[in-house]
């Protein structure tokens, strides 16, 4: 069985590709610049781009499973090719988004396009990426060990980008989750002051927490760049998740305590769900 993962070098692919070829499968990785040495020995690097559908010929040819990273544009002609060259099986990565109905651009296409497809599907569904604060935060951590934020108190379940990859290879390489969405949380509902505390816990070293407003967060993170630059006006509350302009003090007022415990990975995998201290550990390194 030949295993296509696409957004190979995500956070998320990455480590599914890892995860697959240390357990034996044949593991295509789809990137759209290729370089020596970006995987492991053994595992097949193809050239290609979701956004271009034509370029993916060759890499879907003889696969069988699909790790489909969410562009929606092109959804249905990638869903569609998979299904000609003979792929059986889809799991698509989508977002908790599109569980709680805030998303209906971005992933909902994507995931629609699967279940349309008349193969296997399964969607996994993550939150917030614990691997944003790294992008968020890391640069001021490592330069000054300083966090500068508006909320310190606003709080949610950050979830380890492991184990969103340990639920997707089980859905790639195991029967019984055709059909499913899987949303996919952390185990514990952090605020933000208290996320830093766990990362300057793990680093050994104190990291000062400065609170700013939204205005001065939003010109932090476009002078930054990168990913905190694209998403500042939505991370920060400036806009909504369909891009409409919102007000940064509904994220302040929004309790998700009132949400009840979270789905986690371990209803998957059977294993207890990653903490955010276990990620800062995994990832101390990245701050220092």
């Amino acid at each position: 069985m030949t295993i296509l993962v696409t957004g190979a070098t995500g956070n998320v692919g990455r480590n599914v590709v890892r995860q697959l070829a240390d357990r034996g499968h044949d593991v295509r990785a789809l990137t759209r610049s290729p370089r020596p040495g970006m995987f492991p020995a053994g595992i097949q690097v193809c050239e290609g781009d979701l956004t271009r559908p034509e370029t993916m010929r060759e890499a879907l040819t003889d696969v069988t499973a699909l790790f489909l990273f969410p562009v929606a544009a092109t959804a249905e002609e990638v869903v569609g090719m998979a299904r000609t060259a003979g792929v059986q099986r889809i799991v698509v990565l989508s977002s908790g988004a599109v569980t709680t109905g805030f998303d209906t651009d971005f992933h909902l296409p994507v995931e629609r396009a699967a279940e349309a497809s008349g193969l296997e599907w399964t969607h996994v569904r993550p939150g917030e990426f614990a691997m944003n604060k790294l992008a968020l935060w890391g640069p001021s951590i490592r330069a000054e060990r300083v966090v500068r934020d508006p909320l310190p108190d606003a709080a949610w379940f950050p979830v380890h980008e492991q184990d969103i990859a340990d639920v997707a290879v089980l859905a790639l390489t195991e029967d019984g989750h055709a059909g499913q969405a899987y949303t996919l949380n952390g185990p514990e509902l952090l605020t933000r002051r208290r996320q830093v505390e766990l990362i300057a816990q793990a680093l050994g070293e104190e990291i000062r927490f400065e609170v700013v407003t939204p205005q001065q967060a939003r010109e932090i993170y476009l002078a930054q760049g990168g990913f905190a630059a694209e998403n500042a006006d939505f991370l920060l509350g400036f806009e909504d998740y369909g891009g409409d302009e919102s007000d940064p003090a509904e994220i302040e007022a929004f309790d998700p305590s009132s949400l009840g415990p979270m789905p986690t990975a371990e209803a998957v995998t059977g294993r207890p769900a990653r903490t955010f201290a276990q990620w800062a550990g995994d990832h101390a390194a990245d701050f220092r």
